[in-house]
């Protein structure tokens, strides 16, 4: 293969892992990061004592028992809100989180043929029961005979579960063959470029500019939740659901700029290096020889 061939091969390979880096790391991060119960429980904890969290909370749930009960929502807000300061409510949190993904979860995994027209659906008594315990444990008046119904809350709406379906599998798929596609087509570029050294710096650069693009997309996906919020009162909570969801993705941008620059740069250093030493070497071996001292003559008496 002609040295040109060889260097434009590697630049098309090199090219196309650089396209995949922040693909890969974006569907590995939904496949992996998104749809596992306990990092997903995790990741949400934090959130319960969040300001802007327990305000939206308040507000929902003061309102929706306003509705149901025609009494003050201004009181019922304020109820809630010191609730949300109590330990119950962080076990009712991660409880209800639990819950909720969970029940998705199965959804999507569930391959069984079956109606598409039903919603995902949670039991409230997963969240309650917690709950009663918890406050039973902390001496709260009345607690034992909070009762424990079965009241199931749509998650998921119906009619749109197959489709869901399906895109879980292609992200299921794709998070673990894009990355893998992106290393072995990087590795392909560099084993056939006719100078490595080159074709390491080209990858390491591509690298880090897909971290950047990558973070670009989290920073533009977060403008754009935020704005299609109809309620604006409630985009602080959706701003700190948002950050507490992408953080993984965000550190993959960092460590993939941070990754490709430190390669970049320790590549070109060496490269420098050696073409230092390798000038000195010819200048050393281009001056001339020294001429020998003459020998010391020894006088006759």
């Amino acid at each position: 293969m002609s040295r040109s061939l060889r260097t434009a091969l590697s630049a098309v390979l090199i090219a196309l892992s650089c396209l995949l880096v922040p693909l890969g790391a974006l569907a590995a991060w939904a496949a992996y990061g998104l749809t596992d119960t306990r990092s997903y429980v995790t990741t949400m904890a934090p959130l319960a004592s969040d300001p802007a969290v327990r305000d939206a909370v308040a507000d929902t749930v003061g309102d929706g028992v306003a509705r149901e009960s025609g009494m003050s929502p201004l009181f019922l807000r304020d109820a809630v809100r010191s609730f949300t300061e109590t330990h119950a409510y962080r076990t009712a949190w991660d409880a209800g989180n639990e819950a909720a993904h969970t029940a998705v979860m199965r959804a999507l995994t569930d391959d069984r043929p079956g109606p598409d027209d039903a919603p995902v659906t949670v039991d409230l008594a997963a969240v309650t029961t917690p709950l009663k315990h918890q406050m039973t444990l902390d001496h709260v008046p009345f607690a034992e005979r909070i009762p424990i119904e079965h009241t199931r809350v749509a998650l998921l709406p119906p009619g749109h579960l197959a489709t869901l379906r399906k895109g879980y599998h292609v992200l299921d798929v794709a998070g673990f063959w894009l990355p893998f596609a992106a290393v072995v087509l990087a590795t392909g570029g560099i084993a056939v470029a006719a100078c490595r050294r080159r074709a390491i710096t080209a990858t390491a650069l591509g690298t880090a500019l897909g971290g950047a693009f990558l973070g670009l997309a989290v920073a533009i996906g977060r403008r754009l939740t935020l704005a299609d919020l109809p309620d604006e009162a409630h985009r602080p909570a959706a701003a700190a659901v948002y950050d507490a969801l992408t953080t993984t993705l965000r550190s993959a941008a960092w460590l993939l700029l941070a990754l490709g620059l430190t390669v970049a740069g320790a590549t070109w250093l060496t490269g420098h290096l050696r073409a230092v030493r390798q000038l000195r070497l010819r200048r050393a071996s281009a001056a001339p020889a020294a001429a020998p001292p003459p020998e010391p003559t020894r006088a006759r008496a």
